[in-house]
């Protein structure tokens, strides 16, 4: 979507949207002749400004007619005004309007910003691979005029705008099949961050057997598509913030479950499996992006499972790159043997005091917070907090969870150290208990299991059906609170 600023559009636009606040529709400023006629006929179809409310109407102008929408902003806080634009774009992104004017009268500058903002991420969708889509269907929205000079050069505009950008790219890599997006290519369509000032260090197959990445390792041995290691590191600070930040992502790139197959039906879901992995890429791009003050290094452990002669069976020991052991009870609980590896590496590489790891990791989590929220597990009460505390403010909410020792036992193993599934109850916990064996000393942990997140059955507020790009506004905001002080 090609976003312009000016007083005045260059050509007649097809709409024109304004935001009005709860209750507010009497002062709202509609800057047309027949504006009266809009609020009668907005108070007719009982629009009263609440949050994503949306009113449209026809008015003429000269010899044109031009399509009125008028969007609620409730009280007009961030999340209100990110709803509002996004049901503007909702509404008109394939109704045949190809050119929409906003009219930011009213309206402070940051919360024109988040408007635009929701406007940015409601519009993304994919349909490359819709040949046959009926016109009705097919979108047409191609332009949007901001009707503000002063948004053009706004840098809480041009932070966002940033940060739409790595949700696109999340919703990207979560969004293509798993014959496009593999571990390969999911290293080339990051590359374009490099041109953005992000350093690449890549591992393959052999590297990693070096190291002793057996766990990893053991996963990916039942595929044709070779692992890979994706570190991405953005230094926004110019070497002043020693030690960088570490995100970590499960990149499985597609899951069959390997030997211990999973069902059929809704198996093709599981091309987003690298749900984790797409976060941290997106995340990366809009901290480069926006040029932010931190340091931060983003890993993704890439992979595929699959169910071929050469597959780890259940039961079999692996050696992860710590040393410890772990058997193999269940095949189809392969993103904590790739995490662990990935979780090790980067805390040898990189030496994190901070290390947050997104995943879908569990259906589990599904069964306990729905789509609601993702999960949180951590060492530290303070990550924990600031973590939460982002999320809500950042719209991409999180629930914490336990881990103590009397979930623990639940992975201990008779003939290895451990064991990657626990019982019947408590997935999620045993799941992150694990992860917790491979975190060092002193370094402030959390793992978030977004499995239930990262795709979407219906639209939101600032999604369509399917890849939300859940995580990225989470980690930016993080950033920005904690790191950019």
């Amino acid at each position: 979507m090609k976003f312009t600023f000016a007083a005045n559009p260059s050509s007649t636009p097809d709409a024109i949207a304004y935001a009005v606040g709860k209750d507010a529709l009497d002062n709202a400023e509609i800057s047309v002749e027949q504006a009266d006629m809009v609020r009668a006929a907005a108070k007719a179809g009982r629009f009263e400004g609440k949050t994503g409310q949306t009113f449209q109407t026809f008015v003429t102008e000269g010899d044109a007619v031009i399509q009125i929408i008028l969007t609620g902003i409730g009280k007009g806080e961030r999340k209100d005004c990110e709803a509002a634009g996004g049901a503007v774009v909702a509404k008109l992104i394939a109704s045949g309007v190809k050119h929409l004017a906003i009219n930011g009268a009213g309206l402070e500058q940051d919360q024109l910003a988040r408007l635009l903002f929701g406007a940015k991420l409601r519009s993304w969708r994919i349909d490359k691979y819709r040949t046959t889509m009926p016109e009705n269907t097919k979108q047409t929205l191609e332009a949007i005029t901001v009707l503000d000079t002063d948004m053009e050069s706004a840098q809480a505009w041009l932070d966002l705008s940033a940060v739409a950008d790595g949700v696109a790219l999340t919703r990207e890599l979560v969004s293509e099949p798993a014959n496009v997006i593999y571990p390969e290519s999911f290293v080339a369509r990051c590359e374009e961050l490099q041109d953005m000032g992000v350093e690449f260090t890549v591992l393959g197959q052999e590297e990693m057997e070096k190291l002793g990445m057996g766990a990893l390792l053991g996963v990916s041995q039942g595929s044709v598509r070779p692992p890979r290691m994706l570190a991405m590191r953005w230094d926004g600070t110019n070497g002043a913030q020693k030690k960088p930040l570490a995100l970590v992502g499960k990149g499985v790139t597609f899951d069959t479950g390997g030997i211990s197959l999973k069902p059929p039906g809704g198996m093709e879901d599981m091309k987003w499996d690298m749900g984790g992995a797409g976060a941290v890429a997106g995340t990366m791009k809009a901290l480069a992006g926006r040029k932010a003050k931190a340091h931060v290094v983003g890993v993704c452990g890439l992979v595929e499972n699959m169910p071929d002669g050469k597959a780890q069976r259940p039961g079999d020991v692996v050696t992860s790159m710590s040393g410890q052991t772990i058997e193999v009870i269940n095949t189809d609980a392969e993103g904590r043997l790739v995490l662990c590896d990935a979780l090790h590496w980067t805390q040898e590489t990189f030496e994190p005091e901070v290390v947050v790891n997104l995943a879908t990791l569990t259906g589990a989590i599904i069964v306990s917070l729905g789509n609601e929220h993702a999960g949180c597990f951590s060492n530290d009460d303070g990550l924990s907090d600031n973590l939460l505390a982002a999320g809500s403010t950042a719209g991409d909410p999180l629930w914490r969870f336990p881990l103590t020792a009397a979930y623990d036992k639940q992975i201990n193993s008779p003939i290895a150290d451990m064991k990657n599934v626990g019982g019947k109850g408590a997935g999620s916990i045993t799941a992150g208990q694990f992860l917790k064996r491979f975190i060092k000393d002193g370094v402030k942990w959390a793992h978030l299991d977004i499995a239930g997140m990262v795709w979407a059955d219906k639209p939101g507020p600032v999604w369509d059906k399917g890849a939300t790009g859940f995580g990225v506004r989470l980690l930016d905001q993080y950033v920005a609170d904690n790191f950019e002080q």
